[in-house]
C-alpha cells in the first residue's frame, strides 16, 4: 500500500510540476485577456494588450523554467502550444472585424489546432513534437500582429497578412515533416 502511494505521488509530482503550473495558469487567465476586448471603457485596448503581452511572454517564463529545472513532461509538451494556441485563437476570434479578416482568423485556428492533432498522434506513438524554427517564428509574427491589432498601429492588417502566410507555411512544414506519422497510424 506504501509503495502504490509513493509511486503515484511520484508520478503526479513529475506531471504537476512549477512549469506545467505555470501553463496552466496561462489558460486559465486568457478570460481575463478576453475581458477589455468585451467591455468598452477608455484604454481597453491597451488593458487588453498589456495582459495578452504578459501571457505571450509568460511562455518564455515556464519554458525557461521546465528546461532549467529539467521539467519537461509529454503533458507539458502538449499544454505549452495548446496554451498558446488558446490565447491566439480568442485574440483572433475577438478581433475579427476590428483588424483582422475572418478568413485569417480561420486559417490560423485550423492550423493551430490541427497541428495540435498531430502533436497528439505522435504522442500515442511516444513521439514528442520539438518545435520547429518556422513554429517559432509563427508565434512572435502572430504576437506582433495581434499587439499592432490592439493598438491600432499603421499597417497591422499588413503584419496581420504576413502571421497568416507564415503559419499556414509553418503547419505545411510539420505535416510534411511528421507525414509518417499518418502513413503509421492509418
Amino acid at each position: 500500500m506504501k509503495k502504490s502511494f509513493t509511486s503515484n505521488f511520484a508520478k503526479k509530482n513529475k506531471t504537476s510540476n512549477l512549469a506545467n503550473k505555470i501553463t496552466i495558469l496561462r489558460i486559465i487567465l486568457i478570460p481575463l485577456f478576453i475581458l477589455p476586448l468585451v467591455v468598452d471603457f477608455k484604454y481597453n485596448n491597451i488593458v487588453a494588450a498589456v495582459i495578452f503581452l504578459f501571457l505571450a511572454l509568460s511562455d518564455l517564463f515556464d519554458g525557461y523554467v521546465a528546461r532549467k529545472y529539467n521539467e519537461v513532461t509529454k503533458i507539458g509538451s502538449l499544454l505549452d502550444p495548446l496554451a498558446d494556441k488558446l490565447l491566439v485563437s480568442a485574440a483572433l476570434i475577438f478581433l475579427i472585424g476590428r483588424g483582422v479578416d475572418a478568413w485569417m482568423a480561420y486559417v490560423i485556428i485550423a492550423r493551430e489546432f490541427i497541428i495540435t492533432g498531430v502533436r497528439m498522434l505522435a504522442l500515442m506513438h511516444n513521439k514528442v513534437i520539438s518545435a520547429k524554427f518556422s513554429g517559432k517564428l509563427k508565434m512572435v509574427v502572430q504576437i506582433i500582429a495581434i499587439l499592432a491589432v490592439l493598438l491600432m498601429i499603421p499597417y497591422a492588417y499588413i503584419l496581420m497578412l504576413i502571421a497568416t502566410l507564415i503559419t499556414l507555411y509553418s503547419g505545411v512544414e510539420y505535416i510534411w515533416l511528421e507525414r509518417e506519422l499518418f502513413r503509421n497510424s492509418f
